[in-house]
């Protein structure tokens, strides 16, 4: 083996032959060459009598300059009783079994996500869609303050600034259960802030709004019981994954019985059920959930995930040509038309809508909160046991009423508010 001081200029001189082989500089340090023409950094040495080599990486990824500097570490190792061969393969089994985010993800929604949060399915769901397909085979580990940033801004640049915040709590309480876990030393989310402000959303429908949704909804592109769910979100003021998973068992005569396990706070709830509720629950013989899933032979509810995305997509609804192609305008845009016929809202907006018109029909916030199933606070939340149920039922009452004649555009009977002395 032909020993030369090493050279930028004189490794990429070195042309493959027949066999491999190998130049060195002395004390151990090497370059291979194959005869497919790869080139690799070497430290040749021995340990505890016997020769051993350490791979220092290929050529030009690794430069003259890194291979050197690795050799020297590595020598000083075998100086001081170390082997660098071992410690290096350590360290590779170490990587391997470290978790990638896709394991992470996987592990917090087992053992954090579905243990405390009722709405776990939307931590998983949304770590699948937004980071499991950009960090899922990388290695926990190596996600920078620099990557975290980076994702906020593209999920910010396509448009939806508020999606970059909920990806930034969630994704932040994420690494900060692999840390309380031991998994990492660190989380790369310290010192990150949302790209976008947090807007507490305070959308609410006008009677004119309500009036031409409740329209448009009978021909806009969804289910029927998409359709049926956003009206009863509406009529009963309760939020809309706790409509989409309603169920025979819990309806008894009027009133229907929301188990604590299915509610946001864990406290059952009591929603009276007005003629028009009953109208949209329709016939329940034979049934098991009321709204069930289109793609789990009924053994499951439709996912409440549905409703937003069929707002959004009507909201902002395609149009096509005869054949089946997007039409563009002229400013080079797709072509969209809303089938809803009013501004942008979600469907926990009308939950908002109908406890705005209760108010404005001079309900008392407790009783509001009753039918909102809202937790009570401080003293009130631990004395007072009532549950308002005769209140609840005239406020529903009064309130579909009131919706019916926004709907039909003819006067309805609205039941007076009674006030206890």
């Amino acid at each position: 083996m032909k020993v030369t001081r090493f050279t930028d200029v004189k490794i990429r001189k070195l042309k493959p032959e027949e066999r491999k082989y190998l130049r060195g500089e002395g004390n151990g340090f090497n370059i291979r060459v194959t005869p497919s023409g790869a080139k690799t950094w070497l430290y040749l040495y021995s340990f505890d009598g016997k020769r051993k080599e350490l791979n220092l990486g290929g050529y030009p990824e690794v430069t003259l300059e890194t291979a050197r500097s690795k050799f020297e570490e590595a020598r000083k190792q075998v100086k001081n009783g170390i082997d660098p061969a071992a410690v290096a393969e350590q360290a590779q089994e170490e990587r391997r079994k470290a978790p990638t985010v896709a394991d992470l993800i996987t592990e917090y929604i087992e053992r954090h996500a579905k243990v405390f949060k009722k709405s776990w399915k939307e931590d998983q769901r949304l770590l699948n869609r937004e980071i499991g397909p950009i960090w899922g085979k990388r290695k926990a580990k190596d996600i920078s303050k620099r990557d975290v940033t980076l994702l906020l801004e593209a999920i910010v640049d396509r448009g939806t600034p508020a999606m970059s915040n909920q990806v930034l709590k969630i994704t932040r309480k994420m690494f900060s259960f692999a840390v309380e876990r031991d998994i990492l030393q660190h989380t790369p989310f310290t010192g990150v802030k949302a790209l976008a402000p947090n807007k507490s959303r305070e959308r609410t429908l006008t009677e004119a709004e309500i009036s031409t949704l409740w329209q448009k909804l009978d021909h806009a592109a969804m289910s029927d019981d998409v359709r049926r769910i956003l009206k009863l979100v509406l009529v009963t003021a309760q939020r809309p994954g706790e409509v989409a998973g309603m169920h025979v068992r819990e309806i008894n005569d009027r009133w229907w019985t929301i188990p604590g396990d299915r509610t946001k706070n864990g406290h059952e709830q009591r929603v009276y059920l007005t003629d028009t509720a009953i109208e949209f629950i329709g016939n329940t013989e034979g049934l098991g959930y009321i709204f069930p899933s289109p793609h789990k032979n009924k053994e499951q509810s439709i996912d409440a995930h549905a409703l937003p995305v069929a707002v959004r997509r009507n909201l902002e609804w395609l149009i096509k040509d005869n054949d089946g192609k997007k039409v563009y305008g002229a400013n080079g845009k797709v072509a969209k038309e809303n089938k809803l016929g009013i501004a942008k809202f979600t469907p926990h907006d009308l939950r908002r809508t109908a406890a705005t018109f209760m108010a404005s029909m001079g309900y008392m916030d407790e009783i509001i909160d009753a039918v909102l199933n809202h937790v009570k606070q401080g003293i009130i939340r631990t004395y007072n046991r009532h549950k308002y149920d005769k209140e609840k039922r005239q406020a529903l009452e009064a309130w579909e009423q009131k919706l019916l004649s926004i709907t039909t555009g003819q006067s309805c009977k609205v039941i007076p508010l009674v006030r206890s002395a």
